[in-house]
């Protein structure tokens, strides 16, 4: 079963490298991981794809609250907001093939934020089923290259991150 999970942390070095070693010993496997700033100055929230059953899951969130600099651990199993970006460089051959890729980029959405004599460079936002049929859509032009940011989620509606407790104490 595939997990989405929001870690809020403190903004110190090597956070990140504590994470993902803490994932790599346990042997579980890391589909996705995006990590940025919050607009609370200090923290980063990092946004990490796993599959594993429910068990596993309660294993990585026990792991994740035992370090000192994870404020707090989120699992977007209840509704949210999931989004993705990909950057997708596809070849382009001649005036058929161009306005077939213009019609699969104005289907999804895309934008085209690059075009060479023979590429075009696709920029797609939207959730990971998304971004995977736009990727098969456009592989028979032939993909050149392909980058995705990982999924990133947050709780829909007016639920808000209360972590007021837990950072004051860790500071």
């Amino acid at each position: 079963m595939r997990h989405v999970i929001s870690v809020l942390v403190q903004d110190h070095p090597r956070v990140l490298n504590r994470i993902t070693s803490l994932f790599a010993r346990r042997g579980f496997n890391l589909e996705s991981l995006a990590v940025g700033t919050t607009h609370v100055p200090g923290l980063s929230r990092i946004s990490l794809v796993v599959f594993g059953d429910d068990h596993t899951l309660e294993q990585v969130e026990k792991q994740l609250n035992r370090l000192i600099e994870v404020l707090k651990v989120t699992d977007h199993s209840e509704p949210h907001v999931e989004r993705e970006l990909a950057l997708v460089k596809v070849h382009v051959g001649g005036v058929e093939e161009r306005l077939s890729i213009k019609d699969i980029q104005e289907a999804f959405r895309a934008r085209v934020v690059d075009v060479a004599k023979e590429s075009l460079i696709l920029e797609l936002t939207g959730d990971t089923n998304k971004v995977n049929s736009f990727i098969e859509a456009l592989r028979p032009f032939g993909l050149l290259e392909v980058m995705r940011t990982g999924a990133v989620a947050m709780s829909r509606g007016d639920r808000v991150l209360k972590v007021r407790e837990r950072q004051e104490e860790a500071v």
